[in-house]
């Protein structure tokens, strides 16, 4: 099962420990060996799904944009199984579009937002839903969304 991330970036230290434990209920749900989480793997949401993948036996693939620099340093980079970096628009390919490029590599996506509209959690997770793919909305009670900066 091949599921990807998105989510809020920013978010409280009350908000990380709450999302951390339901991504972690939601990752065990899967069999360790039949698992691959995808990843832009920034910070937040994105790479403490990575961490829970790995620590329940499941591969990781990071995904980059065309505009990212080089791949992140450590250990969830070393370890993964799979780096794909998008291609520039100009060359034919998605460009900085990791929503399309997502929803095209997943069975089932996570999407740590409250719901409302706007910002990229609500875009893709409503491009995955068109596509006919399960989103799995992560919002525990007494998160709190990130402060506008």
């Amino acid at each position: 099962m091949r599921v990807g991330i998105t989510g809020y970036q920013g978010l409280s230290d009350l908000t990380e420990l709450l999302v951390r434990g339901e991504l972690w209920r939601l990752v065990t749900t899967f069999g360790p060996y039949e698992l691959v989480g995808v990843t832009a793997l920034r910070p937040g949401p994105e790479t403490w799904f990575a961490h829970a993948v790995r620590e329940h036996g499941g591969k990781v693939e990071i995904i980059l944009p065309a505009g990212a620099g080089p791949l992140p340093r450590g250990e969830l980079a070393r370890e993964a199984t799979a780096v794909h970096r998008l291609a520039p628009v100009a060359a034919g390919g998605l460009g900085d579009d990791l929503g399309r490029a997502l929803v095209g590599m997943v069975d089932e996506l996570i999407a740590v937002w409250d719901g409302t509209p706007g910002g990229e959690p609500a875009e893709i997770a409503a491009l995955t839903r068109r596509a006919g793919l399960w989103v799995h909305e992560v919002w525990p009670t007494g998160s709190e969304r990130p402060a506008l900066r």
